[in-house]
């Protein structure tokens, strides 16, 4: 089980990397990347509490979450450098914020209300003014 799980994680950071390195500008790259992870997370509530619980601990969870933050730091950088993310909060900040607001869709019943979930994160991203 934990192995099919790590194999689950692999392909959800694939599918991140694939969404990063798509066209567009670096704000709308962030936008599919923080929509597909949210997606991601609503998908999670079907695993149940226990077995959740079981399947997210460990080293490879650890691991790809670090590697995500590092992931998301790079881009709200890449962002930030071109005027489309606020630059006066760090890039590892925002991508703490980023995860942990968008850990929320796990909760969340509706695609729609994942995209709301998504669209208020990106506000708070915005540059201010």
């Amino acid at each position: 089980m934990v192995a099919w799980h790590g194999r689950q994680i692999s392909g959800h950071l694939h599918e991140l990397a694939e969404l990063r390195h798509g066209p567009g500008g670096p704000g709308e790259r962030l936008e599919r990347v923080l929509e597909a992870y949210a997606f991601i997370q609503q998908r999670r509530r079907g695993h149940g509490a226990e077995l959740g619980a079981l399947l997210h601990r460990g080293e490879h969870v650890a691991g790809a979450e670090q590697h995500l933050q590092h992931f998301l730091r790079e881009l709200l950088a890449e962002g930030a450098q071109a005027g489309d993310i606020r630059d006066d909060v760090s890039p590892d900040e925002l991508a703490s914020y980023c995860l942990h607001a968008l850990a929320a869709a796990g909760a969340l019943a509706s695609e729609a209300a994942v995209r709301r979930l998504v669209a208020v994160t990106l506000t708070g991203l915005r540059p201010p003014g």
